[in-house]
């Protein structure tokens, strides 16, 4: 339940000159927007918001048929189903600005802040209470535990592993598609004493894991992927398996990113709300409606911003607005821990592409 990555145009840097690095690369002429790749924090024009506003009206004005809304929304799973059995694992690349965006995933185990100890859930079922011991016992005796929502193939999973080797480091990687989670467990770097991946749909089923045990969740472009009616009750389980002083990060589609805009008639579901080409959903955020959200069940903000690039094709002289939003939320600490500090803006791909959106690629228009 995951996004992906078209690959913009990119030309190889010098061996002998550093390139800028994204939070430094500012468009100020104009005239040198073919000079590179791409463009951090570049503004939409007036006359760029106009279009923006215009496409969004043609995409209300041409909805999905009304008979065909609910083939997409009873059994969402089955469409990323097919997704990952026509893909396999060749569709997404490995997150190249995953710990510059979140550096707190290179942290070293005795560099995590401490928190309370685990606890249960009291009004879990015996089958629930069950599948908890069960799942649990997979990290047993690990001091540092991340869950990532949606892992389709692996692509932050084996990164965060192969950066922590410690073997206090322990991932749990869930997606609603078994095809993925299957391509996870049978990867390479898959050892069931690090990595625990397992199927589930956080919009409908438990996550099996014990409440204030996580330190960390990852949710990268995840909820986009539910229902606007459903993200409510998923951020609601997940925040009650966060430790206190854990965080949650996500990072997912901005409001008006060119995978919005570019949509073709007849995908409009409701506002914000769309299907791709390949009948997989996806919704576009707002800063203050991911803030609501967060807020909602007890988080503090640590950050919240878009993530606006200019992405430059220069072999044909084309440029492409690009909106992330990118989000750290932390659950208040009962215990005393390192709060962490708002993180500046920072990328280390040079083609200044975000390798996780699916939405742009051509197949899924």
């Amino acid at each position: 339940m995951e996004g992906g990555g078209d690959d913009a145009s990119s030309t190889p840097s010098s061996s002998t000159q550093k390139r800028p690095q994204f939070g430094s690369r500012y468009l100020k002429e104009e005239s040198d927007v073919f000079s590179h790749n791409a463009w951090d924090d570049v503004q939409s024009t007036p006359e760029q918001e106009a279009e923006a506003q215009r496409l969004v009206q043609f995409h209300r004005d041409h909805p999905v048929p009304e008979e065909e809304r609910d083939k997409y929304n009873e059994d969402p799973g089955s469409f990323w189903e097919k997704f990952y059995s026509t893909h396999d694992n060749k569709f997404f690349k490995d997150r190249k600005w995953l710990f510059t965006e979140f550096p707190e995933l290179k942290l070293h185990c005795d560099e995590w802040p401490t928190a309370d100890a685990v606890s249960g859930d009291a009004h879990a079922s015996p089958e629930a209470e069950h599948v908890v011991e069960e799942r649990w016992l997979a990290s047993k005796g690990s001091r540092v535990r991340v869950l990532e929502v949606g892992c389709g193939a692996g692509n932050t999973v084996f990164p965060m592993l192969q950066n922590n080797p410690d073997k206090d480091f322990f991932v749990y990687a869930c997606d609603y598609a078994p095809t993925a989670v299957s391509i996870v467990q049978n990867h390479d770097l898959y050892e069931p004493s690090r990595c625990n991946a397992f199927v589930c749909d956080i919009s409908r089923d438990n996550v099996g894991l014990p409440a204030n045990s996580l330190d960390m969740i990852i949710l990268i472009f995840v909820l986009s992927a539910l229902h606007p009616a459903e993200m409510d009750k998923a951020v609601a389980k997940l925040v009650k398996c966060l430790k206190p002083g854990g965080q949650l990060v996500l990072r997912d589609y901005g409001r008006h990113d060119l995978a919005q805009l570019r949509l073709k008639k007849g995908r409009y579901l409701q506002e914000n709300f769309y299907i791709r080409g390949d009948g997989t959903r996806v919704y576009f955020y707002d800063r203050d409606e991911a803030r609501s959200l967060m807020e909602k069940h007890g988080l503090v903000e640590v950050q919240n911003k878009y993530d606006r690039r200019l992405i430059v094709n220069r072999a044909k002289c084309v440029t492409m607005q690009r909106v992330w939003l990118q989000c750290k939320y932390q659950k208040p600490a009962t215990t005393t821990t390192n709060n962490p500090q708002p993180t500046q803006h920072g990328d280390d791909d040079d083609d200044g592409d975000d390798d996780d959106d699916k939405g742009t690629q051509a197949q899924h228009q």
